[in-house]
């Protein structure tokens, strides 16, 4: 089968996360990725904690699969940007190039000749996508952004997440605003290509974090951008439904309930856990007497739920037809028998270190091939191929090696 962008360059030049993240995904799906790095890599090479336990070879003891999971499947060219050869040399590359990708602010696209205007006139069919922070106008189009500030923090979702008014500010995982974001990149530059390939003419276009995190709020915002109220944030002990309440097991792990409406699951709930009698409690009778004896209720709830496992009580709740869900543990998702039978966590050959374990992107296709093309490159790997390819003869290359244009095999 054959991948959905095989015939397509991307030429990317970007850092950290977000925007590596997309293009990733585009490798996936058999674009050729070139990733134009610094002489130094980029940045966030080797940041990632290390693998640990007897589960990891000792060949991948040292492996950095954070960088390698958002950088699999491309190419590495390094280049020293701020040399006017190095600028010249990304030009050369933007003239074969069906998209470019950054994640640099308007002012660094400007100084290094990276801007559409310019790189329009090189390509006219290009596709020009740029992932920021914070977008590349208003008041704080210059200020850098990762995941943490301009989607959890600056969205309000960090705080709309808090448990109860007085409850902490919570802290994300690495890179969950940055993968949500990559992937709205992702959907920008495929609906992109489509608009040059039927006009003939290039496109530019954006995202960012803080566009991105906004929208996954909005089911919040469509009532929020109304009434501009704080949102409520609710404990536990607060929830307005029993049915869409999460408990602690016995096990001490949780499990969570979302059944919608409240009254059709009610006694039904009741029943499975063996607690039939709240059924007829008059504290409980309905909906809104829930609601106005919740914290009650919950204690009910806790202490019974604690006389069995999360298993033991989903093996119940899956013959009684409720619906739930597990709180799984991250180190229990790669066995999960679902996660297998999706694929989620496919294989991927390093050729010098052996066979390792990676996670999906989140799409599949019927009559298609995507999935991840190989692992992440060296620094500068590709150099010499690349401009090879570019039209630059051995000589050329080894010029620029010496004048520390270029670096890399």
């Amino acid at each position: 089968m054959s991948a959905p962008l095989e015939d397509i360059t991307v030429l990317e030049i970007d850092s950290y996360m977000a925007a590596p993240s997309a293009g990733a995904v585009l490798a996936d799906m058999g674009a050729r990725v070139i990733k134009v790095e610094p002489l130094t890599g980029d940045p966030i090479r080797g940041l990632s904690r290390p693998p640990k336990g007897d589960r990891v070879a000792n060949a991948f003891k040292d492996y950095d699969f954070q960088f390698d999971v958002d950088n699999r499947g491309k190419q590495s060219i390094a280049i020293a940007l701020d040399q006017p050869e190095g600028a010249g040399i990304v030009h050369t590359l933007i003239k074969q190039a069906d998209i470019f990708m950054c994640n640099l602010l308007t002012g660094r696209q400007e100084k290094f000749g990276l801007d559409p205007e310019t790189l329009h006139t090189l390509n006219p069919k290009l596709v020009h996508a740029t992932l920021t922070g914070y977008g590349t106008e208003g008041p704080d189009a210059w200020r850098p952004g990762y995941d943490v500030t301009a989607f959890f923090g600056r969205s309000g979702l960090y705080d709309a997440m808090r448990n109860g008014d007085a409850g902490i500010v919570p802290m994300a995982r690495p890179a969950q605003g940055d993968h949500t974001t990559g992937l709205a990149m992702v959907g920008a530059i495929l609906g992109a290509l489509r608009l040059a390939e039927k006009s003939g003419k290039g496109q530019v276009v954006e995202t960012s974090l803080y566009e991105a995190a906004v929208w996954t709020q909005a089911s919040d915002y469509a009532v929020t951008a109304m009434d501009h109220a704080p949102v409520r944030r609710r404990a536990r002990h607060e929830e307005i439904r029993i049915s869409g309440n999460r408990f602690p097991c016995g096990d001490g792990n949780w499990i969570i309930f979302n059944m919608l409406p409240d009254a059709a699951y009610w006694s039904r709930i009741c029943t499975c856990i063996g607690r039939p009698d709240l059924i007829e409690d008059e504290r409980f009778a309905d909906t809104k007497a829930r609601y106005r004896n919740m914290a009650e209720l919950v204690d009910f709830f806790d202490a019974t739920l604690a006389t069995k496992s999360r298993d033991e009580w989903g093996r119940l709740f899956d013959e009684a037809g409720l619906i739930w869900g597990p709180a799984m543990g991250l180190h229990e998702v790669p066995a999960d028998e679902q996660a297998q039978a999706i694929g989620l966590f496919p294989q991927i050959e390093h050729p010098d270190l052996g066979e390792y374990t990676t996670v999906n992107i989140p799409m599949r296709f019927s009559t298609a091939e995507v999935r991840p093309q190989g692992p992440a490159p060296k620094i500068g790997e590709h150099t010499q191929d690349i401009l090879t390819s570019a039209g630059l003869d051995p000589s050329e290359i080894q010029t620029l090696r010496d004048a520390g244009i270029v670096g890399g095999s």
